[in-house]
């Protein structure tokens, strides 16, 4: 019997990462396993679908009018910044970069160019949350004060006109699984499982999991965030796996509707707030079918967001992609296929649809066969095949946050 190539391309992903991990920091785990993930529950595909035709909904998930978008079986979904958030063209930071010297240099970006956001690790991808925060009856949280002074941090970007965004890892929680082994995934011994990164993760079934990184949205939203993204809404990669062999608390819910649900519930408890709410996920799950074992549906999460940044570095694609050898190489092209696969995804939503915001890469992928350095024509690219599709919103994503100098955001 001959190998399944999709099992191949896993397999060389992940001997692989011991590797890249050394010689770029910028693939951070998350970003690179979500081909195998995605490869694996789905299947690749290649070549462009055509966009869905425009209807009549805005792009600032409401209607062109500013009323709310009501959508399948009369559900309506009302953004609640769509008169006063600006068209987010931003960049990533960690907590280390908000809360030390590199901040002054993104503020100089921000204000020299057409950039005017950015998002901030407030609670990151070990558990940790990153400026000292007051969640009563929680002896659980890890507070890691990285960011010393919350309000001298948020005054400055007000200062500069900066839309900040609160990042939050949601059940990628080392911290929370060492601390509650109840609330995540055990081994047969009773261990706490791990993945071969050391991360562990936390059970999206778990109410509580929900209720403290909700309370940790509400908290940041108090201290003057205006949006609230998270990132890792899911199970572990390759759940589908082991989920027979670990111990874990569960229900009759198939998982894509647990993660849903959560989106669900958390746009609901911070709607009061005034904050948007938006999630990362793979540029892949625009492409493809659901995501049954990691628990990620587009549509079933995007229909509970205002935003939805899906994560479609071009070096993040292999070969085949939207027609092309290796797509790292052809960052247009790559982005205007993930752009299509996006808009006609998210057209069974009708006026459900959120603001699209792509993640976008700014980091040279040297890790990739044929690829090419990037820099100021090369995310101009990007940004070109976004407004091509009737996309203005982006996010820069550099881990080390060090962005490309000299790069025309607006494409005058």
């Amino acid at each position: 019997m001959g190998e399944n190539p999709m099992d191949v391309l896993i397999a060389l992903l992940m001997m692989l990462w011991g590797n890249v991990t050394d010689q770029a920091p910028d693939a951070t785990a998350e970003r690179f396993l979500q081909a195998a993930v995605a490869a694996h529950e789905a299947g690749m595909k290649g070549g462009n679908l055509d966009p869905s035709a425009p209807g009549e909904t805005s792009e600032n998930g409401g209607n062109s009018d500013g009323t709310p978008s009501k959508g399948e079986g009369g559900a309506v979904k009302t953004d609640p910044q769509a008169d006063t958030a600006p068209v987010v063209k931003g960049v990533y930071a960690t907590a280390h970069s908000a809360g030390g010297s590199r901040l002054e240099k993104l503020i100089k970006l921000i204000d020299d160019t057409e950039l005017n956001s950015i998002v901030i690790d407030i609670k990151d991808d070990w558990g940790n949350i990153t400026y000292p925060m007051d969640l009563p009856d929680t002896d659980y949280a890890t507070t890691e004060p990285i960011i010393r002074d919350i309000g001298k941090l948020m005054d400055t970007l007000e200062e500069h006109d900066i839309y900040p965004i609160a990042r939050i890892v949601v059940f990628k929680d080392t911290r929370l699984a060492n601390k509650k082994p109840e609330w995540s995934f055990r081994n047969a011994d009773g261990s706490v499982w791990i993945n071969n990164r050391k991360e562990s993760f936390v059970n999206p079934y778990v109410k509580e999991v929900w209720e403290y990184n909700v309370e940790v949205a509400k908290q940041a939203a108090l201290a003057g965030f205006k949006e609230i993204q998270f990132d890792y809404v899911r199970f572990p990669e390759g759940f589908e796996k082991r989920d027979k062999e670990l111990a874990y608390v569960q229900d009759e819910r198939a998982r894509v509707q647990v993660v849903s649900e959560f989106v669900e519930y958390a746009r609901q408890e911070l709607s009061p707030l005034g904050v948007r709410v938006s999630v990362d996920i793979f540029g892949y799950a625009a492409s493809v079918p659901a995501a049954e074992g990691i628990g990620q549906d587009f549509n079933a999460i995007s229909r509970h967001v205002d935003v939805i940044s899906p994560m479609v570095y071009p070096s993040h694609y292999s070969t085949g992609w939207f027609g092309s050898n290796v797509p790292d190489a052809e960052p247009y092209r790559t982005i205007d296929g993930a752009m299509k696969d996006t808009h006609e995804k998210l057209s069974e939503l009708g006026d459900l649809k959120p603001i699209i915001r792509p993640w976008i890469q700014d980091f040279t992928a040297t890790w990739v066969k044929g690829h090419i350095k990037y820099g100021k024509a090369e995310v101009e690219a990007q940004i070109r095949a976004l407004a091509d599709n009737g996309i203005e919103e982006f996010l820069l994503w550099n881990a080390g946050n060090v962005y490309t100098e000299g790069v025309n955001y607006d494409l005058e």
